[in-house]
């Protein structure tokens, strides 16, 4: 098990106002005791070799690897033409993680955005013929995709048309493949999904290729029935809060037990920092104890 930070306090910064550059965020993570860094598809502004060459030496240069790009493909658009897009932009994406991450990577793949006027059955269909029409561009460049338990690209409308557990399982298992397709492990989006987190990783342990490790915790009056009552859309409202990883609502000792019976030997990235590089490192901290105790044989290598 290694350890990467993603640097969610800095998302919109990075990907959206364009404020901080993805080198501001790799130089500033030199002080974060991770062994690796996550990367966002928008962090970019470039695609050209040159400009990711750049991208790769300076994560290395840093001291760290490149274990997983987030990519949030929107498989379920109406328009087949947008999903034709989004199949090719997808791919792009795979050739990205291969350059910066190298054979084994995990590129994350999602399911597309839950427009209200498309339904279950056709938007199952048209996410695993997507999901389908790249693997063998995965195969190719040996790159992972990560099938992820979301809540909803920061960029997005609506919420991810496979958020609740029902709809991730059949997505998941109309899919077999399994050498370059798993799951992208996350268990606070189950939790902002109002699912259970462990029952989902019960049910998906085998197959978990990469893992969040973000926490939640409940604020005001809101109660955990709360959220399993809700159609899943309560998203990152006021009454449920990021915080440091270990202190909210996931039972990290049970999952950590749960991954260590399957032989999971995948990269943890935390999503944290909200409130600032302190919280992260804390968040760093308490992987770093879970490792220890858990996978003792990889703790410092």
């Amino acid at each position: 098990m290694k350890i990467a930070a993603f640097p969610k306090c800095y998302l919109d910064d990075i990907a959206g106002a364009r404020s901080m550059s993805v080198f501001d965020w790799i130089d500033m993570a030199r002080e974060l005791d991770a062994d690796g860094l996550e990367m966002y598809e928008g962090f970019f502004t470039s695609l050209d070799d040159d400009y990711l060459f750049s991208v790769r030496d300076a994560i290395a240069d840093a001291g760290f690897e490149m274990p997983m790009l987030c990519c949030s493909p929107n498989f379920t658009h109406p328009d087949p033409d947008e999903r034709k897009r989004a199949v090719e932009y997808e791919a792009t994406m795979i050739r990205v993680t291969k350059l910066l991450g190298g054979d084994g990577a995990v590129c994350r793949v999602l399911s597309g955005q839950r427009y209200p006027d498309v339904s279950r059955e056709q938007g199952i269909e048209w996410v695993v013929e997507c999901i389908e029409g790249v693997l063998p561009v995965a195969r190719e460049h040996k790159i992972i995709l990560g099938l992820e338990n979301h809540y909803k690209d920061g960029f997005w409308r609506y919420p991810e048309f496979a958020q609740k557990m029902d709809v991730f399982f059949e997505l998941l298992n109309a899919i077999p493949e399994r050498d370059c397709f798993g799951v992208q492990y996350d268990p606070s989006n189950a939790i902002v999904a109002g699912d259970d987190p462990i029952e989902l990783l019960r049910a998906v342990a085998d197959r978990v290729v990469s893992m969040h490790a973000s926490d939640r915790y409940l604020s005001g009056s809101y109660t955990l029935d709360d959220l399993r009552e809700s159609d899943g859309t309560i998203g990152y409202s006021d009454a449920l809060q990021h915080g440091v990883t270990g202190r909210g609502l996931n039972d990290y000792d049970t999952i950590f037990q749960i991954l260590r019976a399957v032989g999971y030997d995948g990269w943890v990235s935390i999503e944290d920092g909200l409130n600032g590089m302190e919280e992260m490192q804390a968040s760093l901290e308490f992987l770093h104890r879970m490792r220890r105790k858990y996978f003792p044989n990889e703790a410092e290598l």
